[in-house]
Order: C-alpha cells, then sequence, then structure tokens
C-alpha cells in the first residue's frame, strides 16, 4: 500500500455575511470532500505545469562553471589582449584546460579555440619583521574565433 492510496477527510469551510436592517448575520456551510494524498500533493491544472517547469528550470550542462571561473582579470596588459580576441580569468587551481573550455562554454555562450593555463606563485611579502607569502593562484588565457566576444568590461 503506497502513500498516495490513502484517502483523506478535509474538511472546508465557507462564510456568507448577509446585512440586514437589524445587523449582519454570519451563516457557516460545511462541506465534506474526500480527497487523496496524490491530489494533495499534485497540481490541478498539470498541462501549465509541465509547461512551468520546463520555463523555470534551468539546465545546466555542467554545473560547476561558477566554480571554475573564479572572476575576469581586468587590468591593462589584459584589455590589450582584447584585440587578439584574448580574454583572461582567474580559475581555481584544481582545474585544467577542458574545464575552463566547458566553463566558458556554458556561462558566456562562446566556444573557445584555446585555452591557455599559467600558475601563479604567490609572492612573499612583509610589513616589519612580520614575513608572509601572497596565495598561489592560476590564470587562464581564453583564446576565442573571429567575431565572437565576451562582455566583461561593461561595467568597469
Amino acid at each position: 500500500m503506497s502513500l498516495f492510496d490513502k484517502k483523506k477527510t478535509a474538511t472546508i469551510k465557507t462564510s456568507k455575511v448577509v446585512a440586514e436592517s437589524l445587523g449582519k448575520v454570519k451563516k457557516e456551510k460545511t462541506v465534506k470532500e474526500e480527497k487523496s494524498m496524490k491530489d494533495l500533493y499534485d497540481s490541478t491544472d498539470t498541462s501549465n505545469n509541465k509547461q512551468k517547469k520546463v520555463s523555470d528550470k534551468k539546465v545546466f550542462k555542467y554545473e560547476q562553471a561558477y566554480n571554475v571561473l573564479r572572476k575576469p582579470l581586468v587590468t591593462e596588459k589584459v584589455t590589450n589582449l582584447g584585440v587578439y580576441n584574448k580574454y583572461v580569468f582567474v580559475v581555481a587551481d584544481n582545474t585544467n584546460k577542458v574545464e575552463v573550455a566547458k566553463a566558458v562554454n556554458q556561462i558566456y555562450g562562446v566556444k573557445p579555440i584555446k585555452v591557455n593555463m599559467i600558475k601563479m606563485i604567490g609572492k612573499a611579502t612583509r610589513s616589519g619583521k612580520v614575513a608572509g607569502k601572497r596565495k598561489n593562484w592560476k590564470k587562464a588565457i581564453v583564446t576565442l574565433s573571429k567575431g565572437e566576444t565576451i562582455k566583461i568590461y561593461e561595467g568597469v
């Protein structure tokens, strides 16, 4: 016996207010309906519900695209690379070229021709007597075909 086969009685109360010359009189009407558990959890209009599910649900082929591409790198040298259809991103340390290409395709909708990866070693820093080191990070240079662009620098 499944959960949806059980019947549940639902009591619905409706009230009507009738104004009379002496005052307001309240009448209550009680209606009992038998509904199955399936009816309670299922919506009444299935055709609209199916269309709504398709439109509301985003299709992610590569769900971790935003974890791979951390942020676009915006420097003077990188903006000059835009002439050659090259864009630079700060990426996660454990990603490879294939993952970066898939993430760019998923997020921006353009397929890269070439992806170059550079591992950046953190610089040694010093503040008075305290010595430290910046974190290591990785950047990816993504080359696109002619005519394709990514609008990264719009709000900068």
